[in-house]
C-alpha cells in the first residue's frame, strides 16, 4: 500500500499577520487567507484528490473547505487532533508581549524549548498528527488518489519532523507538502 498526503497550512488570520500565538484559540481567516486557499485550488488541482479533511478549527476548516468546493471533493470530516499545538499561557500574545507577561517561562520556552504553562509537548502533538494523518491516509487517500489534509504549522512541522528526523523552518500560510504513507510515513517533501 503507498499513499500519498498533500499537508497544507491554513491561510493567513488576523493574528499570524501581528505576530499572536494562536495555538488552539478558534481564530477564522482573513482576506488574504481565503486568497491564500484559493490559490491552493490552483496547486492542487492536477493531483486528482480523493478528498480533503481538516484541523477542526476554523481557520483550517474554512481553508479545507474552499479547496475542497475549488476542486470539486468531498471535506470528508474535521479532526480535533489535527489542531495545532496548544501554547498554554502564551496564546494570544506577541513575543513582546509573552517575554513581558511571562518572563521566565519564555526564557525557559528560548533557551531550553520547556513548554509554557498550559501548553502542549512537541512529542504529544507529533504523536496525535501522525495518528490523524494515518487514519486519513487509510480511510480518505486511495492508491490511485491522495488526500488533503489542512492543519496547522507547528502541526505540519511536527510531522514532517517525525517523519525525516529533521524539524523543518517555519511553515508558511498556504504551504504544502507532501507525505506518502507506506505502513508508515516514509517521505516529507515541499511542493511548490
Amino acid at each position: 500500500m503507498l499513499r500519498v498526503l498533500y499537508l497544507a497550512r491554513h491561510g493567513e488570520t488576523d493574528w499570524n499577520l501581528v505576530g499572536r500565538w494562536q495555538g488552539q484559540t478558534d481564530i477564522p481567516l482573513n482576506d488574504t487567507g481565503r486568497e491564500q486557499a484559493r490559490s491552493l485550488v490552483g496547486l492542487l488541482r492536477a493531483h486528482g484528490l480523493a478528498g480533503a479533511v481538516s484541523s477542526d478549527l476554523s481557520r483550517a476548516r474554512e481553508t479545507a473547505h474552499i479547496v475542497a468546493q475549488g476542486l470539486g471533493v468531498q471535506l470528508a470530516y474535521a479532526d480535533h487532533e489535527l489542531r495545532e499545538r496548544s501554547f498554554g499561557i502564551f496564546e494570544g500574545l506577541t513575543r513582546e508581549e509573552c517575554q513581558t507577561r511571562h518572563a521566565e517561562a519564555w526564557r525557559a520556552w528560548i533557551e531550553e524549548r520547556r513548554v509554557p504553562a498550559g501548553g502542549e509537548a512537541l512529542e504529544a502533538l507529533a504523536t496525535r498528527v501522525v495518528a490523524a494523518s494515518t487514519r486519513v491516509a487509510l480511510q480518505v487517500a486511495t492508491d490511485d488518489a491522495p488526500a488533503l489534509v489542512v492543519t496547522h504549522g507547528g502541526a505540519l512541522r511536527a510531522l514532517v519532523h517525525a517523519v525525516t528526523g529533521e524539524m523543518p523552518p517555519l511553515v508558511k500560510n498556504g504551504e504544502v507538502w507532501r507525505v506518502v504513507y507506506a505502513g508508515r510515513f516514509v517521505e516529507a517533501r515541499p511542493i511548490e
